[in-house]
């Protein structure tokens, strides 16, 4: 990936130029700079093991930290963990938000996917943006972005998902599901057919890929998540964003279900 303008991806993914990112980045203000990342061990890592090992990322001929450090940006060992879904992994979201720089890399989350919350932000596009929440799924993996921030900045994306109203979004941290370095940035995904539903529970039949990168421990990564009325509800389904995108979810599936309870969804610490 060569240095990009964020402006590219100004929309909703299924409505901008450009798929988001597949590889890992450093988002900015005015640019997109590529992070030449990769973890080669599958073993499982401690978080700070993690976050040394992404500071030394290469980019611009440097050491990401050093970057930082140069550019008078808090370093890696004052950022945390953050899960980014949706809207929040837009590098026209993340630099609009004016955060500062937000280095970001691939991982695999595996028992757990991304799903659309039970409301609809008419912010930036009509019929609007349809935030993305976390939801168990047994058997399921896909890939998603993973975000490393300091709390200001998260506090930021949090305010900015709430739109001024409180208590909607929260960052929480899972205790359940895992997480790990996905360094396959076109790894298969479980088809639609792969979901088995026994009328109360979906499984993912599909078998999962072996692991290329390390795991770390996923309940020390922040989440935001919908907290009023969790994800939505389609005859007792959870539609999955990489099955259904936010335009057909809106067109056809949108309010013709109900929510499912936070709660029900998902376990936090």
């Amino acid at each position: 990936m060569e240095k990009m303008n964020p402006a590219l991806w100004q929309y909703a993914p299924n409505n901008s130029p450009l798929p988001l990112p597949n590889t890992p980045f450093l988002c900015g203000k005015t640019s997109l700079l590529p992070l030449e990342y990769k973890s080669t061990t599958t073993e499982t890592i401690s978080l700070e093991q993690l976050i040394e090992s992404v500071s030394h990322a290469g980019i611009e001929d440097t050491t990401l930290e050093d970057y930082l450090a140069t550019n008078n940006a808090p370093l890696m060992g004052e950022r945390k963990p953050i899960l980014l879904l949706g809207e929040l992994a837009n590098p026209f979201q993340l630099s609009r938000l004016n955060l500062g720089f937000i280095p970001v890399i691939n991982v695999r989350i595996s028992g757990l996917c991304r799903t659309y919350a039970d409301g609809l932000d008419s912010r930036m596009i009509r019929p609007g943006v349809h935030h993305i929440t976390l939801a168990r799924t047994n058997g399921w993996w896909e890939t998603t972005h993973l975000g490393f921030a300091t709390l200001a900045q998260m506090k930021q994306m949090v305010e900015w998902l709430n739109s001024g109203r409180r208590g909607e979004w929260r960052p929480v941290k899972p205790n359940e599901g895992m997480i790990r370095v996905e360094n396959e940035f076109q790894l298969r995904h479980p088809t639609a057919e792969s979901m088995a539903w026994d009328g109360k529970t979906e499984t993912c039949t599909d078998e999962e890929p072996e692991p290329n990168g390390p795991a770390f421990d996923l309940t020390q990564v922040m989440v935001p998540i919908h907290m009023k009325y969790g994800c939505y509800d389609s005859r007792g389904k959870i539609i999955r964003c990489i099955h259904v995108g936010q335009r057909e979810f809106h067109t056809n599936l949108f309010r013709r279900g109900s929510s499912m309870r936070w709660q029900d969804i998902l376990e936090i610490v």
